[in-house]
């Protein structure tokens, strides 16, 4: 498991940080936008399943949102990961992802993580396999989404990764 670093704090998020991490996927410039709105509703409604990197002044620098699978109730899918741009190349995504998965293999007995994954994104594609190397996960792959299904014009295709089994030593 990665550590987080020592002037980190890896908590649920608050509603109260939800433009924070509007601003934070904004900033990012790679992941898709959702609405302020629906960044506030997810700090609000999950945040039992995402997590929240605060700096030394106690402002988000990370997040992961996730949610448990409803037709999967063991099966954490992560939507979006971002880490503002000053604090990258620090750890930080993978201590996300990594405190964020052992809470929840802890609290409900997740064995498996899904995220989708558009070609060409390589920060993302090693920041899960990487994951699952340090889990000792196995990771398949398959387009979840093809780019003619996106209605807003031109979209890469969403490949789906799966990574599991977990087991209760991820949780540690």
């Amino acid at each position: 498991m990665t550590a987080a670093p020592a002037d980190l704090l890896i908590e649920r998020p608050a509603t109260t940080d939800g433009a924070a991490l509007w601003r934070l996927a904004k900033d990012s410039e790679t992941l898709d936008l959702n609405s302020p709105y629906s960044y506030l509703l997810w700090c609000r409604d999950f945040a039992g399943t995402s997590a929240v990197a605060r700096g030394a002044d106690g402002e988000p620098v990370g997040f992961v949102t996730g949610y448990v699978r409803p037709d999967r109730p063991h099966t954490l899918l992560v939507w979006q990961v971002a880490v503002d741009a000053a604090h990258q190349g620090r750890g930080i995504a993978a201590a996300l992802l990594d405190g964020l998965t052992a809470r929840l293999v802890a609290e409900r007995g997740i064995t498996g993580l899904e995220t989708t994954i558009t070609p060409g994104n390589t920060a993302s594609e090693r920041l899960f396999t990487s994951f699952a190397g340090r889990h000792g996960a196995r990771v398949s792959r398959e387009v979840l989404f093809r780019a003619e299904l996106f209605p807003d014009g031109p979209h890469d295709p969403e490949v789906l990764y799966r990574i599991g089994p977990l087991s209760a030593s991820t949780a540690l």
